[in-house]
């Protein structure tokens, strides 16, 4: 795969996902764009690199 990038996450979704888990919405807002930024950084990375093979885009 080339040229691909991973942007970003779908924070609503990520907010519901958190409320289902029993996470209060102040928690996950404060927590989730650290976490998102560690995760688009290692997905691109992986993604640049072929780390992704046998995953359909």
């Amino acid at each position: 795969m080339s040229g691909g990038a991973v942007l970003g996450w779908d924070m609503g979704a990520a907010l519901q996902l958190g409320t289902a888990l029993g996470l209060q919405p102040l928690i996950i807002a404060e927590l989730l764009p650290s976490i998102e930024a560690v995760m688009v950084r290692r997905a691109t990375e992986r993604t640049s690199s072929g780390g992704l093979e046998g995953f359909d885009a």
